[in-house]
Formats: structure tokens, C-alpha cells, sequence
């Protein structure tokens, strides 16, 4: 098929029914547009969706009190997470020691470090309610975290992640981080 006669043939099949029939030799300078002109589209969309939707941005949840103490849990979030990018660091009594405002400055130093590292610091509420921690004791970067309510509760709306009146910015935006959270203060 000459140049002239390929180029006939393909402004005839791109409108035809039957154009995925056509091999693809024949169809690779639309192909490439195409390919050009979605990859655009996705850069468009990475720049206009808000930082903290992108996964990339944002570093996993690491607990305290299972199996790891609080220096452990916020070594690892530390190192995983350089130059900044935000994660958290949950702790369970007795690990929420390390959380206190009384803590001689030679022990903070962790701490500190989880804090200037972008490190986001989180109690359960349900610690605080059954009296496990002292709210008045603790730092004042600390937050409390709700677990899941109980089921068929409506304590967070149809279609919500939140309850009404938490605060959005202390939480995970990835659905797996803030499922492990809610579930480990349940």
C-alpha cells in the first residue's frame, strides 16, 4: 500500500465500526495522539487534585503498644518517611508514657523528632473515656481519635469517613491507614 493510499485508508476506517479490525500499523499516528493527549489529561487532573488526595504524599500508620513501643514505632515512621511527608504515629497505653507534657526533656527527644519530621501524634478517645489516659497530661499535639461506632449506629453519616466535628487534618486520607486506626481504637 502506498503513502497516499494508507493515508486514504485510514481518514476512511477511523469513523468506521469496524476500525479495531484494522492492524495496527495502520493506526499508529492516532494511537500516539491519543496516548499524548490522555497522559496530558492525567497530568492536568495530578495538578489540580488537592496534595493530600495523592497516596504519595502521605506515610502509613505505625502503633504503639502491641508488639513495639513508642521509640520503635516512631524510629520506623521516621525512617520511612523522609523530608517531611506527613504520617502517624498511634500510641496505646502503656505506650502513650512517652506522650506526657512531664517527660524530662532528656526523654522527649523522639517525640520531638516525630513531631518536626511531619509526624502526626494520636491517642484512642476511648483511652481517655475509660480513664487509661489523662487528657490534661498530654502534649498539646496530641489528638484523640475515635474507633468505629457500634453497628447500625448513624454516628458518622451515610457515605462519610468522619464523624461531624472531627478534625480532618489529624487523620489519615487513605482509607486503609484511617480503617487500621479506627479499628485499633474500637
Amino acid at each position: 500500500m502506498t503513502r497516499s493510499n494508507r493515508i486514504r485508508f485510514d481518514s476512511l476506517m477511523a469513523h468506521s465500526p469496524d476500525a479495531h479490525l484494522v492492524p495496527s500499523r495502520h493506526r499508529t499516528v492516532g494511537s500516539r495522539w491519543c496516548m499524548v493527549g490522555g497522559l496530558a489529561v492525567l497530568g492536568l487532573l495530578a495538578g489540580i487534585l488537592p496534595r493530600s488526595t495523592l497516596a504519595q504524599d502521605e506515610g502509613g500508620l505505625y502503633i504503639a503498644g502491641y508488639r513495639f513501643s513508642f521509640e520503635q514505632a516512631a524510629e520506623q515512621g521516621l525512617a520511612r518517611n523522609p523530608g517531611g511527608r506527613r504520617f502517624f504515629v498511634l500510641a496505646l497505653p502503656p505506650s502513650t508514657d512517652a506522650l506526657n507534657r512531664a517527660l524530662p526533656k532528656s526523654a522527649t527527644g523522639v517525640r520531638d523528632r516525630v513531631v518536626a519530621g511531619g509526624g502526626v501524634l494520636l491517642v484512642c478517645q476511648r483511652d481517655i473515656d475509660n480513664g487509661s489516659i489523662d487528657a490534661a497530661t498530654l502534649i498539646p499535639e496530641v489528638a484523640a481519635v475515635r474507633g468505629f461506632p457500634p453497628r447500625g449506629s448513624q454516628a458518622i453519616p451515610p457515605g462519610e469517613r468522619y464523624f461531624p466535628g472531627e478534625q480532618r487534618d489529624n487523620l489519615p486520607a487513605n482509607n486503609e491507614a484511617l480503617r487500621r486506626l479506627r479499628a485499633a481504637c474500637s
